[in-house]
């Protein structure tokens, strides 16, 4: 069996990511063939508790256009062509923004006078490896996405990440926090998608908007409530009306926090929190096999 499970938020610091490697991690105790894909690549950190050997880097590149002054006669057409104003005619000079790049090549298609020609550019990393999480957790293999620093594409280097998922098995992919562009193309294809979110007026407004986001992508999608004691019911109020169901409500624990600011594995430094990370598992396999 193939399970695609996306670990999403609408905001930052719900604990998405706390969330995305315990289910590793305890998915892994149960059954050999788990894949963990950070996705968040602007700032990935599952490495910091998984703590991955990396046995592999390879680039990630986007073409982006050259233009030869010497043959461009200043038509304008490259420039009319490119939504993303990465390539811009001024009076009679051409202008590129190589990281305003889409990469799509259609500047080049559109040059009458062959003018323009792509080279590579260098965008981010995807590092693959192996993690062993604790002795009585297999194997879990790694990857993440790295995107370099001033970079704004970070759909090509997810997508990248993405290129490495196994054709079975279980994989978790943590996926960058918000409702923009990288979101849906991290948890895009997912059998399930998981909204981590927390009690909050700050925590249910962005639930809602992760929430209609995933549903015009046509994804299923469960909830899990962190720091589920810290707020109100609003959250639960929420759920209950749109039909979501919550598979866990994890409360706000002094020990979560100190493991985490170690960069230790919540799932073994604090038995409880894996007890509840554990609990999800079988309703999980329920919710995708319908």
């Amino acid at each position: 069996m193939t399970l695609q499970i996306a670990v999403a938020s609408g905001k930052g610091g719900t604990g998405k990511t706390t969330i995305g490697v315990g289910l590793a991690s305890e998915m892994a105790a149960i059954k050999p063939g788990v894949t963990y894909i950070d996705c968040d690549v602007e700032e990935p950190n599952g490495h910091l508790f998984l703590k991955p050997s990396i046995t592999e880097k390879r680039a990630v590149s986007v073409p982006v256009p050259i233009v030869d002054i010497d043959l461009c006669n200043a038509c304008g057409a490259c420039g009319s062509f490119c939504n993303f104003k990465a390539i811009v005619n001024i009076l009679d000079k051409v202008l590129t923004f190589p990281e305003l790049c889409h990469g799509c090549g259609g500047c080049s298609k559109v040059c009458e006078a062959q003018a323009i020609r792509e080279v590579p550019r260098v965008v981010g990393y995807v590092e693959t490896g192996t993690a062993l999480p604790g002795n009585e957790h297999g194997p879990i293999s790694f990857v993440q996405g790295r995107l370099e620093v001033k970079e704004l594409q970070a759909t090509h280097v997810i997508r990248a990440a993405r290129k490495e998922m196994p054709d079975r098995g279980v994989t978790i992919i943590d996926a960058p926090p918000g409702a923009a562009c990288a979101m849906v193309a991290a948890t895009k294809g997912a059998d399930l998608v998981l909204l981590v979110t927390e009690p909050t007026p700050f925590g249910l407004n962005d639930l809602e908007i992760a929430v209609n986001t995933i549903r015009e992508l046509g994804l299923p999608a469960a909830v899990v409530v962190n720091r589920s004691d810290i707020g109100d019911e609003r959250v639960t109020r929420y759920c209950e009306e749109e039909g979501l169901e919550i598979l866990a409500e994890i409360p706000h624990d002094r020990a979560v926090a100190m493991a985490y600011s170690r960069g230790e594995l919540i799932t073994t430094a604090v038995p409880e929190f894996a007890e509840r990370i554990r609990g999800m598992i079988p309703r999980i396999y329920e919710l995708v096999q319908g």
